[in-house]
């Protein structure tokens, strides 16, 4: 795969002054990979730092063995290991007591994202995080830190209507758990692609006394199509129009989408709820390592741009 050059001053990019703030982000960034990219990857530590909290989405299909096998290797390579947990696809309490026992005995796992999952129809007993968080498995096991889904620009799954009183109900519930949790709690969004809908939606959960930690999602450098392809399937909200209006220039259309004017606003703009933020790697690991060793500032870029996937 060969990356396209990067300009540290790039159309779009902010003044000088703020690129401490976002190498800072960059640097505590978190990443995304299936188990099936992951395994194009042969060398993943000459791509991303070590101790990077990389996620692995359980995709409808993909067995366990495979997601702890992928886990395993991740926590093998010294990185922080956080494996979702879809509710929906998840038969019963004695499956999520297995999946929780192999995560922690078989590859050293401490952490877990708990989301409703991405289908429409429940496979067994569970269909929400808040019925996960329920069982008390997660603390009987020994997990420390356990994230949940947050949706800025909404999601219909829960709110029909497009609005976000439902949304709202389950964050405040997940609040007062975190409240009595000896875990450490946070939240993690889907993508998107304005950042004053983030930062705005970061305010009102402050403002409504939802405190846990926002990890910003944010989709890494790749090609539009792919971008909207994948913003289509995933829900995104208003925010899709970004990638509406590049798409109406045709002259960027043979150009990769970065967010890196998208990032460095978030930086600029700090608040005391937004930790960070969470690349989703939609063109590649490789570009989204690249994209954030670059973001960083440091030699890390060219080991990833020799690694092709």
């Amino acid at each position: 795969m060969t990356l396209l050059p990067f300009s540290r001053r790039a159309a779009g990019r902010p003044r000088p002054g703020s690129d401490a703030a976002l190498a800072a982000m960059a640097a505590t960034a978190s990443v995304e990979v299936m188990p099936r990219t992951l395994a194009k990857v042969e060398d993943l530590p000459s791509l991303l730092p070590r101790g990077t909290r990389v996620y692995i989405a359980h995709i409808d299909g993909t067995s366990i063995e495979d997601m702890v096998a992928a886990a395993a290797r991740l926590s093998a390579d010294g990185y922080t290991v956080m494996p979702h947990f879809p509710a929906r696809i998840i038969a019963d309490t004695a499956t999520l007591d297995d999946w929780i026992r192999r995560y922690r005995d078989d590859a050293g796992v401490s952490e877990a994202l708990l989301l409703a999952g991405g289908v429409a129809t429940p496979h067994g007993a569970f269909h929400s995080s808040m019925q996960l968080l329920e069982t008390g498995l997660y603390d009987k096991h020994g997990f420390t830190r356990l994230h949940v889904a947050g949706h800025p620009e909404g999601n219909r799954d829960i709110d029909p209507d497009g609005g976000d009183a439902a949304v709202m109900e389950a964050l405040r519930w997940k609040q007062a758990f975190a409240e009595r949790s000896d875990a450490e709690m946070g939240i993690v969004t889907q993508f998107a692609f304005e950042s004053e809908p983030l930062i705005a939606w970061a305010d009102r959960l402050r403002d409504a006394g939802i405190t846990m930690p926002i990890h910003l999602g944010l989709a890494g450098p790749a090609k539009l199509q792919t971008l909207v392809r994948f913003a289509v399937t995933c829900g995104v909200g208003p925010s899709l129009r970004v990638l509406q209006r590049r798409a109406a220039d045709v002259t960027k259309l043979v150009k990769p989408f970065e967010p890196t004017a998208l990032a460095a606003e978030i930086a600029a703009a700090p608040r005391p709820n937004i930790a960070g933020l969470h690349l989703f790697p939609l063109g590649g690991i490789a570009a989204t390592a690249t994209w954030l060793a670059q973001m960083r500032g440091d030699d890390a870029a060219r080991a990833a741009q020799r690694g092709g996937v």
